[in-house]
């Protein structure tokens, strides 16, 4: 399954969950994931939702995990209408106001961790997308940041802003990074996802702001933010790496629009 799944080019992060969520259930049954049976797949998602109150997420990462291992390992039939997923609640996502974003940055001493949230805002990164950033990634003649190895390996290129190009460059002179733009107490290591989410709470804590919120919160405000700007909602769809134009119009539910700045279409007549 693990080869099965390089070969296929998922993340690192997809395989180790999906490897995990059929332990999990062959531990569950005492024996090998390849005798599992379809019917009891189903009864153990179904004891999991009902008595563990299981995850939309973990539900569908065990539905994935064995469509896989079935179907593209073992050739067995994969039936899907036999497992059906379970209908997914859409909490809007939090997001900072532009106040907010101004008070946090400003609390920050720290140039890395400055440099740290104030390009995750800036640029609409993902937390794992942030810390994997190499110095050769920065792009200052086109003003571009590549993204690599986003969600399924994809490669993309995003904002660099100017204002935000001599920070990167005072905090590169000053900490001289060896491998990775933000490393951690060890050379060579990328910073790690626990001190990444503390800066952030830390920096919220002294700025004031006690919305509930998460470093994903960062990349939510990027994107609500363009579009309160005008910026047309597939550019902000190429900017953040989503597959699905529908992962990105939720922003448009978040988005405080002036009616008194949008012209009626008669008006250009």
């Amino acid at each position: 399954m693990y080869e099965e799944m390089r070969v296929r080019n998922y993340s690192p992060r997809s395989i180790k969950t999906y490897i995990s969520q059929v332990s999990k259930v062959s531990k569950h049954f005492g024996k090998s994931p390849e005798h599992i049976s379809i019917a009891e797949l189903k009864e153990y998602l179904f004891q999991k939702v009902e008595v563990n109150k299981m995850s939309f997420s973990g539900v569908n990462q065990a539905i994935s995990a064995f469509k896989i291992l079935f179907k593209d390992v073992l050739g067995r039939i994969w039936d899907p209408v036999r497992i059906k997923r379970p209908r997914r609640s859409k909490p809007l996502p939090s997001v900072f106001s532009k106040e907010e974003i101004s008070l946090i940055l400003n609390s920050i001493s720290n140039r890395k961790h400055y440099c740290l949230l104030a390009l995750t805002y800036a640029s609409g990164l993902r937390l794992n997308e942030v810390i994997s950033l190499k110095p050769g990634d920065i792009d200052s003649d086109r003003m571009q940041l590549k993204v690599r190895g986003g969600k399924g390996y994809k490669d993309r290129y995003t904002l660099l802003p100017k204002g935000l190009l001599e920070r990167l460059r005072e905090y590169y002179r000053y900490y001289r990074p060896n491998t990775y733009l933000f490393e951690g107490r060890t050379p060579g290591k990328p910073y790690s996802e626990k001190s990444a989410q503390c800066v952030l709470k830390k920096a919220m804590e002294c700025a004031g702001v006690t919305k509930h919120a998460s470093f994903h919160t960062l990349r939510h405000s990027f994107a609500t933010h363009l579009l309160e700007q005008g910026t047309n909602v597939r550019i902000i769809q190429e900017l953040l790496g989503h597959k699905s134009l529908r992962t990105t119009t939720v922003y448009l539910h978040v988005t405080n629009l002036n009616p008194a700045l949008i012209k009626s279409p008669l008006d250009e007549l």
